[in-house]
């Protein structure tokens, strides 16, 4: 894709249709969240996002929303436009119907049956198109990072949230948890699980806590899958997930060394098993993404304990993370911080963070790393 400087004019209707598209944050999966602006004359005429999976795509929206005829107008939109027949038509049909004069595209759409295609139809319809970089174009990206790894990779982006105390605990050496942290703080994590397409935690996670694991937020009608991972598919009949599971799927991931009686005993109850291979755990971590990755998760907010955490580390699998900092000190020998495993040797090995955010919630610090970018 080929970029350019953009005005200030042309950065200020691109920043808005990120805002816009960022509007339908946990509604448009297995779609991208996609924004739109149609300007002319210097005057907004047309605005649009895509609001789920199904209904118009943005451009369509904001032509639709037009006060006034689009031809040789300028369209604003966060991801470059579509060019093949899915559950709606092409857009890029749509923008040479309309007669738009020029496209400014914030992203890149990383799709095999997208990768700069539609840019080029555009373009040998005479439509000036302009890519951007640097602030804009990443600010584009990150909108879709569920969408980019999965459309890359075949597997969801997983984000891992923990509460710990000042000292790094996660619990205190007798196991207790509840609650670490703080009641809004709480309330955000409900808001993250409705924004992503499933939520995992491990078995002892499962045993423990007896978990719901669904999102809890007034207005929120979208549940995520629930997964468990489970060796040796220990998971209880009469547990919450296993008997909400008609209700809110539920998928559990084990090993070949989980008994068979088990495991039609899940499958009987409504539980989708999925049996991993590898050598290892993080092997049969990075087995199991791709298994959900081809049921289409995208996004998979990961709420395990330290052992699932540092299985997940280990394969190189946790893309965020989003920790709480409850000023409350734990201490003790025994007591687990928040990932396991084996760890680095020598902290120069350490993933380190390509950005962060640092954000006050009530009494709790929230610290949003990002890990890998797509």
């Amino acid at each position: 894709m080929g970029s350019t400087t953009v005005t200030e004019r042309d950065a200020r209707h691109l920043e808005r249709a990120i805002e816009l598209a960022a509007t339908a944050r946990g509604l448009t999966s297995p779609n991208p969240m996609v924004g739109a602006v149609i300007v002319k004359s210097g005057s907004v005429i047309g605005e649009g996002l895509h609001v789920r999976a199904g209904e118009a795509h943005a451009e369509r929206a904001a032509l639709m929303a037009c006060e006034d005829d689009p031809a040789g107008s300028t369209l604003y939109v966060s991801l470059e436009p579509c060019c093949h027949e899915g559950l709606t038509p092409p857009c890029t049909d749509a923008i040479v119907e309309a007669g738009i004069a020029r496209v400014v595209v914030g992203s890149d759409d990383p799709t095999p049956k997208a990768s700069g295609r539609g840019l080029g139809i555009l373009r040998d319809e005479g439509i000036e198109v302009e890519t951007v970089e640097g602030e804009l174009a990443a600010a584009a990206r990150l909108l879709n990072q569920p969408f980019r790894k999965h459309a890359r990779t075949g597997r969801p982006l997983v984000i891992f949230k923990s509460a710990m105390t000042l000292d790094g605990k996660v619990a205190t050496r007798t196991g207790d948890s509840q609650w670490i942290s703080g009641e809004s703080s709480r309330a955000r994590a409900h808001r993250w699980r409705a924004e992503c397409d499933a939520v995992a935690v491990g078995i002892h996670t499962a045993v423990v806590d007896d978990p719901l694991l669904t999102a809890r937020v007034e207005g929120v009608t979208f549940q995520p899958r629930r997964v468990v991972f489970d060796s040796e598919a220990s998971l209880a009949l009469d547990s919450q997930l296993v008997r909400s599971a008609h209700d809110v799927p539920v998928i559990l991931v084990c090993s070949r060394a989980a008994k068979r009686t088990a495991t039609d005993g899940l499958r009987h109850a409504g539980v989708e098993v999925i049996v991993c291979t590898g050598q290892n755990e993080a092997a049969r971590v990075a087995c199991a993404l791709a298994e959900l990755g081809a049921r289409g998760i995208q996004s998979m907010l990961l709420e395990g304990g330290p052992h699932l955490a540092g299985t997940f580390l280990e394969a190189g699998e946790i893309d965020e993370a989003r920790m709480f900092i409850a000023p409350v000190v734990a201490g003790g020998r025994e007591a687990k911080g928040a990932i396991g495993g084996e760890g680095v040797e020598l902290i120069a090995q350490a993933p380190r963070a390509l950005a962060s955010e640092i954000e006050l919630i009530d009494d709790d610090v929230l610290i949003t790393a990002r890990l890998r970018e797509w």
